[in-house]
């Protein structure tokens, strides 16, 4: 039998007695009742964009990312852009909005938060996980109390009907969706009519050539790993529901004081390598925004949380390890597309010496979602060194500060907006 608690644990943050004792018994019963091995990699991962901004989107991930416009399928209200690197890594499925003003339960979890109402399709969905058999995962699941959408809500809500999909966390706001796929059958999404879009084709075609010239389709890599922000309340009971949802370990936490939050790393029990299955990441303020100012600390991960809610903040990319004309790969990288005019929130930090660099690029204008690069040197073995982590979310929360000026300008004066 698995045993999903073989792993020892990483970092310095401490967890509340709670949060121990629950983790061992969840655990536990996953792999007893046989969930931890029918619940397998993720297989494809679901983001919605705003109308007519499909086409930039998917030449700007043509650009910065490994993957390939497969193609689009086309329902009543939305159209679906799938995205592919192989079939050994998660697909990319871009949603487009084809109806303005469309209502449904993923645009009104935007709608009540400032800036994710300044964009209010915009957002990242979830996970799709393959599992080895559909009846009995969900089964076990609806048993645990966890809540399906039926089959007519799937249908409005235009999602893949192959599928069974979890309603919306009330930690993340995160959908996790199972479907049964032997692993030698090829991905296919009942979402509609399959075509190419001229314009989405053209723009990817456009990005791919140049990223093939500049030569960083052979640096970018697939996922590395998936980083959520939440309430500071909410910390330990999301890792605790993400991994009853999934197959996934605590790997462990670590606290970055001086930014007054921490980072919760899950990973997958079956599948090291993360291009295959990408970590996901936790990350909490230490305190929630009300004792700021009796703490005297910067709070940008609750505030990113109360000016979005709770969501996915960044998508990370493995860049390979090297050099090239005596530039880290991941500076040449970020040299060649930032010529290109994608703008990054700071300079590359990090360094050989300490295992590893890192950098965030500013938030995608259409799916408000920042890409991360990361290069690792030699055996380093993590995500990230406190010190880094504690640059990348100062810089991150500079941004979204100007963003909510920019939100709550455009919200007092509408029409010059």
């Amino acid at each position: 039998m698995i045993n999903s608690l073989i792993h020892p644990k990483q970092g310095d943050k401490a967890n509340s007695p709670w949060f121990d004792e629950f983790l061992v018994k969840l655990l536990e019963n996953r792999d007893r009742t046989g969930l931890t091995e029918m619940i397998r990699e993720i297989d494809a991962l679901m983001l919605t964009v705003e109308p007519g901004c499909s086409a930039a989107y998917v030449s700007e991930l043509a650009l910065m990312t490994p993957y390939h416009y497969l193609v689009t399928l086309e329902s009543e209200s939305h159209w679906t852009h799938v995205l592919r690197i192989d079939m050994n890594s998660p697909d990319l499925l871009v949603r487009e909005v084809r109806i303005p003003g469309r209502a449904d339960i993923f645009r009104s979890l935007n709608e009540v938060y400032p800036i994710g109402a300044h964009k209010p399709n915009s957002r990242y969905m979830g996970e799709i996980f393959r599992v080895s058999n559909l009846h009995e995962v969900v089964e076990q699941q609806k048993a645990r109390e966890i809540r399906f959408f039926n089959q007519d809500q799937i249908r409005k809500l235009e999602l893949p009907g192959n599928m069974a999909i979890v309603k919306p966390s009330p930690y993340t706001h995160n959908i996790v969706a199972y479907w049964e796929r032997p692993p030698e059958d090829i991905r296919v999404y009942a979402l509609g009519n399959s075509v190419i879009l001229d314009d989405v084709n053209r723009g990817y075609l456009q990005a791919k050539a140049i990223q093939e010239e500049l030569g960083l389709d052979k640096l970018i890599r697939p996922i590395d790993h998936l980083a959520t922000r939440v309430y500071s309340q909410n910390r330990e009971v999301a890792i605790l529901e993400y991994l009853t949802l999934s197959s996934y370990y605590y790997w462990g936490s670590y606290d970055i004081a001086n930014q007054n939050s921490s980072t919760n790393v899950t990973k997958s029990i079956h599948y090291p390598e993360e291009r295959i299955s990408p970590a996901k990441v936790f990350t909490a303020a230490n305190h929630p925004y009300f004792v700021n100012h009796l703490v005297g600390l910067p709070s940008p991960t609750e505030s990113f949380v109360r000016n979005y809610g709770p969501r996915l903040h960044h998508v990370a990319l493995e860049v390979a390890d090297g050099e090239i004309n005596g530039l880290a790969n991941i500076d040449y990288v970020v040299q060649a597309i930032r010529a290109r005019g994608k703008d990054f929130l700071l300079d590359v930090i990090g360094s050989r010496e300490e295992g590893l660099k890192q950098i965030f690029s500013s938030a995608s204008e259409h799916s408000s979602l920042i890409v991360e690069y990361v290069q690792r040197f030699g055996n380093f073995d993590g995500f990230f060194t406190k010190q880094n982590v504690a640059e990348l979310t100062h810089a991150a929360g500079v941004e979204e500060n100007l963003r909510l000026l920019q939100a709550e300008s455009e919200a007092a004066n509408p029409v010059s907006a």
